[in-house]
């Protein structure tokens, strides 16, 4: 059963940090792509960031989490890792894993490449 699983939301004060993890399920993960993309209240689907599947860990990250994000894989746990880092009150919203087949990591921004979502978790950051 094809299943993306999220972990690690909750409540922060700005400055913190917190870790997300995706546990991906019934993909072939060697093969897989995966991206975080969030939604605050009242706003659109944004992108935050990929890595792909491909020797050399192709990775991409909006421009608004860049330098304070990182995303990394463990391809024996098949799980993907957000560490968040120097969080802002604007970084509020509910976290969702996406995964894809796109060969490189900036195809998995566009929402039409996102094959599966998952159930997503919150994160919220008081100020």
């Amino acid at each position: 059963q094809l299943q993306l699983v999220e972990s690690g939301g909750g409540v922060v004060q700005a400055g913190g940090s917190l870790k997300l993890s995706c546990a991906v399920f019934g993909f072939t993960f060697s093969q897989t792509t995966v991206a975080w993309f969030r939604q605050a209240p009242e706003k659109e689907r944004e992108f935050v960031a990929a890595i792909t599947w491909r020797s050399g860990r192709g990775t991409y990250f909006t421009d608004s989490v860049r330098g304070r994000f990182t995303i990394s894989r463990d391809d024996v746990k098949n799980t993907v890792y957000l560490q968040m880092n120097n969080l802002k009150p604007e970084d509020t919203a509910v976290y969702f894993c996406a995964a894809g087949s796109t060969r490189d990591a900036h195809a998995m921004s566009d929402l039409t490449n996102v094959k599966l979502w998952g159930q997503g978790t919150q994160v919220t950051i008081s100020s």
